[in-house]
C-alpha cells in the first residue's frame, strides 16, 4: 500500500473512530469541540496562512458543526459561524484580503438598517441579541467568507484538501449515527423526518451536511481516487453516508447532494475527449448502480417507508396536500409581510413575531429568500441580487470552474429549505467565488478516470 492510501486510510479511520468513541463518552465531544477551535487557529498561526491553512481550519469547523450540535459539543449554538469568521480574520492578517470584493462588501452594509431598525420593535420579551444572532449569522458568515475568497487564487490540490477538510468530521458524523440508532425497522414507523436516525438532532440539518459529504467523497472517486484501493475506499464512504441521510427521512439534503454530483458529472463530460467521455460513462454506470442499490436497500429497511416519503404520500400511502411539510404557508406568509413593509421590512426576528401574532403560526422560517424579503425588504432585494449574480458573472470569465456551480447550487437549493442555521450553505457558496488553477484539469482528469 502506498504512501498516500495510508495516510488517507488513517484519516478516515480516525475520524470514524472518534465518532464511535464519542459515541460511548458523550462528555469528549466537548474536549473536540474546544480542540478544533484551538488546534484550528495554531495551525493557521504556525503556518501564517502561506497556503491559506484559514480555509482547511474553516472547512473542518463547517464539516464539524452539526455533530458537535448534536453531541453538546459546541461552546454556543451559533459558535461554528463565528469561528468561520474568526479563522478567516486570523488568515487576513497574514495575507490580507482579497481585492475588488465590493459586491459583498455592500451586502453587509443591507443588512445593517433592519437590524438597527429590529432594535426598536422586537417584541419586550424577545432575547433580542440571541434573536438577531440566530437570523443574521449566517449571512454576515457569508458576507465575510465571500470578501475573503473572492478571486482568491488556489490551486485544485488545495480546494481538493479544503473538500477533505469539511468531508472528514462528516465521516464521524456517519459513524456516530450508525451506533445511536442500530435497531431501524424499530425506530422507524412513521414516514416523519426521523430524530432517531439524525442522532435525536434536527433531520434537516442532519441531512443536509450528510448530501455534502455524499458529494465530497464522489468528488473524490472522479478527481482524487489514482488506484483501485482509492476508489472503493470513497466510493464504500459514499454509499454508506448516502444510505445514512436517507434514513433521516428529510428530502431537502439528500436532493442538494444528488444535483451536485449530477452537475459534477455533466461538467466533465462537457468539458471531456472522447475518450475520457467513455471513462465518464462507466463512472457513470456505477453512479447509477450504487443509487438503486442505496434505494433499494434502504426501501427495503424501512417497508418501503421511503418511497412514499419520496412520492409526498403519508404512511398509509395517500397523496399529501403539502409538498414541502407546511413550509410553503411560512413562505407565502412572509411574502405577504414583504408587501405591507416593502421597504426597509419588518427588522430582523421580527417576522416570527408578525406571524404569530397574525395566525398563531410562530415556526421559525426555513427560507432565506422569503426570510429576506420580509425582514430587510427592498435591501433585501438587492442583498439576493448580489448574491445569485455574483457568481454566475465569475462562471461566466472562467467556464473551466468545474466546482462553482456545484458550490452555488449547493448554497441555492439549501437555502430554500433549511434557511441559513448552519454554516455550510454560507461557507460553500463562498468556495464558488474562489480564483481556482485547474490549468488542464477537467481535460486531463477525465483521461485518468
Amino acid at each position: 500500500m502506498k504512501k498516500e492510501e495510508i495516510l488517507y486510510l488513517n484519516l478516515i479511520l480516525s475520524h470514524a473512530g472518534l465518532g464511535f468513541v464519542i459515541f460511548l463518552m458523550p462528555f469528549l465531544s466537548i474536549l473536540y469541540g474546544y480542540a478544533i477551535l484551538i488546534f484550528g487557529a495554531l495551525y493557521i498561526i504556525k503556518n501564517k496562512n502561506k497556503n491559506n491553512e484559514a480555509l482547511m481550519a474553516a472547512a473542518y469547523v463547517v464539516g464539524s458543526e452539526v455533530f458537535l450540535r448534536m453531541t453538546g459539543g459546541n461552546p454556543s449554538y451559533e459558535i461554528s459561524k463565528y469561528s468561520v469568521m474568526g479563522f478567516l480574520f486570523i488568515g487576513v492578517v497574514y495575507t490580507g484580503l482579497s481585492k475588488n470584493a465590493t459586491p459583498y462588501w455592500l451586502f453587509l452594509l443591507i443588512l445593517i438598517p433592519s437590524v438597527i431598525l429590529s432594535t426598536a420593535v422586537l417584541n419586550f420579551d424577545t432575547n433580542m441579541r440571541t434573536a438577531i444572532a440566530f437570523n443574521i449569522s449566517g449571512p454576515v458568515c457569508l458576507g465575510v467568507a465571500s470578501i475573503y475568497n473572492f478571486r482568491r487564487k488556489i490551486s485544485l490540490d488545495l480546494m481538493n484538501s479544503i473538500l477533505l477538510f469539511m468531508g472528514l468530521p462528516i465521516v464521524t458524523t456517519m459513524v456516530y449515527l450508525i451506533f445511536y440508532a442500530p435497531n431501524i425497522r424499530e425506530v422507524i414507523t412513521s414516514n416523519a423526518s426521523n430524530f432517531e436516525q439524525s442522532g435525536g438532532f434536527g433531520p434537516n440539518q442532519v441531512a443536509t451536511i450528510l448530501g455534502l459529504g455524499m458529494f465530497i467523497f464522489f468528488s473524490r472517486i472522479v478527481l482524487e481516487s489514482k488506484t483501485k484501493f482509492m476508489v472503493i475506499l470513497n466510493l464504500i464512504l459514499t454509499i454508506v453516508i448516502s444510505y445514512r441521510g436517507m434514513l433521516t427521512f428529510s428530502r431537502g439534503g439528500m436532493f442538494t447532494g444528488f444535483f451536485m454530483i449530477i452537475l459534477l458529472l455533466l461538467f466533465l463530460y462537457f468539458k471531456s475527449n472522447y475518450k475520457g467521455r467513455v471513462k465518464l460513462n462507466y463512472l457513470l454506470v456505477l453512479f447509477v448502480i450504487a443509487a438503486m442499490t442505496i434505494w433499494t436497500y434502504t426501501s427495503f429497511q424501512t417497508s418501503g417507508l421511503i418511497d412514499k416519503r419520496y412520492a409526498n404520500q403519508d404512511a398509509s400511502g395517500r397523496t399529501k396536500e403539502s409538498k414541502l411539510s407546511g413550509r410553503e404557508v411560512v413562505a407565502k406568509n412572509e411574502w405577504e409581510t414583504f408587501l405591507k413593509h416593502p421597504f426597509f421590512g419588518v427588522g430582523v426576528a421580527k417576522a416570527v413575531e408578525f406571524r404569530k401574532a397574525e395566525t398563531g403560526n410562530k415556526t421559525v422560517s426555513h427560507d432565506e429568500i422569503t426570510r429576506m424579503l420580509a425582514e430587510h425588504g427592498t435591501f433585501g432585494i438587492l442583498g439576493l441580487l448580489i448574491l445569485f449574480f455574483t457568481p454566475l458573472i465569475l462562471y461566466l470569465e472562467n467556464k473551466f470552474n468545474l466546482y462553482l456551480l456545484c458550490f452555488f447550487v449547493f448554497w441555492l437549493l439549501t437555502i430554500n429549505h433549511a434557511a441559513m442555521r448552519i454554516a455550510a450553505p454560507a461557507f460553500v457558496y463562498s468556495l464558488a467565488l474562489l480564483n481556482v488553477d485547474f490549468g488542464k484539469v477537467p481535460i486531463k482528469n477525465s483521461k485518468e478516470l
